[in-house]
């Protein structure tokens, strides 16, 4: 929309500065957190779930230029915590915080980690015992 268009609908600022709000609240960082790195040199990354919902009306009332507006927002935002990445020693793993897997997908979903470094230690061991 071009500006002149956004000064006569006061409801396109009204839905900007709430999107604006929303992206302030839910960026990157919300969902991939910053790495935690202890003394013993373990790397932990938490993971989050975040869900959103926005709403937004208005009108505008009376006959005479310019007319009086009257409209609302609404935004909510829920963040979860739903994991951590644990690094430790070159391995990776998912340790939940929530509630254990309730369905056969999420369980194979919970051991693909597992399974990658476990492959990645016998491609490794098996490099090693071959003669070059």
């Amino acid at each position: 929309m071009d500006e002149t268009m956004d000064k006569k609908r006061p409801l396109s600022e009204l839905m900007r500065s709430t999107m604006d709000k929303i992206r302030e609240m839910a960026d990157t960082n919300t969902i991939v957190g910053q790495p935690i790195t202890t003394a013993d040199g373990v790397t932990m990354i938490p993971i989050s779930r975040v869900s959103m919902g926005f709403g937004c009306g208005g009108a505008d009332y009376g006959k005479v230029q310019p007319k009086d507006f009257g409209g609302g927002s609404g935004a909510g935002v829920k963040i979860e915590p739903v994991a951590f990445l644990v690094i430790r020693e070159g391995s990776t793993r998912v340790l939940p915080v929530a509630m254990p897997p309730m369905t056969t997908l999420d369980r194979v979903v919970e051991m693909v980690p597992d399974l990658v470094d476990k492959v990645e230690k016998y491609f490794d061991r098996k490099e090693e015992k071959e003669p070059q």
